[in-house]
């Protein structure tokens, strides 16, 4: 364990938290926090003993060469912290991992541990589900907390979810209880193109988060990298009449659902975030075809385990309440 002492006192410090796994469709969370570690070059300063919390026939520790020297990388939660400049400085808390085999309320307490050392003011975890939504349209984002007061005052949804859970809606309860104000974002990925990178639901989780925070994200090429994505699999429905068609029907049903949505916060929305963008970014401190599932088939659901988001995003655009849908 790194200790916090060569951690220095931050500004207004957010921790934004995903984990790899279950709540993790495509990639897209745990894809959101390596982006920001990446782009305002995070320092690692504490990493959890992957001995207390995972199961190495699991999640199996990977053998690699230094100069000759045979070196083991052991699965386990590291966090690191982003300094933020600008004319709004705001640091970041990122917590990047896998979600653990055993001992989740220690693993939440331990996490928690570290936000009230570094005064963290509000935890947001990112997730993913798959969804039946179409791939040419918008992502959906929902962002959900267990705090009346929060939801009333971010605009969110309170949590009304039932059934299993992950380790997202652990933490996010374990935050609520111990008196931490916490966000969860869970971003809808299609079903039928569930392989990961999915770079489009990785900026839509950015995007929603830039507006939560209110902080500018720096994108780099991950506007690029959605948009070959979505051109990539355009192609290869097109090449499949039955996919074409299902999309179709998605798409059908996803416009009639948003047509309430086609004015006033939304384009609001959109309007304040082109705003943002035209001042300058702070200083910072290919698709591939083998992932296409056929939806008839079934295999977009089988590839990988729907979650069933404890915070109620919609998995079925035409209910928001139910992620079974």
């Amino acid at each position: 364990m790194i200790e916090l002492e060569g951690v220095p006192e931050l500004i207004d410090p957010v921790m934004v938290a995903a984990f790899e796994g279950w709540n993790d469709a495509g990639d897209a969370a745990s894809g959101a926090v390596a982006h920001l570690d990446r782009e305002w070059k995070g320092e690692v300063f504490a990493a959890l003993d992957a001995e207390d919390y995972y199961d190495f026939q699991v999640n199996r520790p990977t053998v690699w060469l230094d100069n000759g020297v045979r070196k083991i990388t052991w699965p386990t939660t590291r966090l690191s912290v982003v300094r933020v400049g600008g004319a709004k400085p705001r640091d970041l808390v990122l917590v990047r991992g896998i979600e653990p085999s055993m001992r989740w309320r220690s693993f939440c307490n331990e996490i928690l541990g570290f936000a009230h050392e570094l005064g963290v003011e509000m935890v947001v975890v990112l997730g993913a589900l798959l969804g039946d939504t179409p791939h040419t349209r918008p992502v959906p984002v929902s962002g959900v907390t267990s705090d009346p007061d929060l939801a009333q005052r971010l605009d969110l949804e309170e949590t009304r979810y039932e059934g299993p859970t992950g380790i997202v809606g652990i933490l996010q309860e374990a935050c609520t209880h111990a008196g931490v104000p916490a966000v969860s974002l869970w971003a809808a990925v299609p079903h039928y193109v569930s392989q990961p990178p999915n770079p489009k639901a990785t900026l839509a989780l950015l995007n929603r988060l830039e507006d939560l925070i209110d902080m500018r994200i720096p994108l780099g090429e991950l506007p690029e990298d959605a948009r070959a994505w979505q051109l990539g699999v355009d192609q290869l429905a097109a090449e499949d009449s039955e996919v074409a068609e299902y999309v179709q029907t998605l798409e059908e049903a996803r416009d009639t659902a948003d047509l309430p949505e086609a004015s006033g916060e939304a384009i609001a929305r959109e309007f304040e975030r082109y705003l943002r963008r035209r001042d300058p970014a702070p200083e910072p401190g290919a698709p591939d075809g083998s992932y296409f599932r056929d939806p008839a088939s079934g295999g977009g659901r089988a590839a990988q385990p729907r979650p069933r988001p404890e915070e109620g995003p919609s998995a079925a655009e035409d209910d928001p309440s139910n992620p079974d849908a």
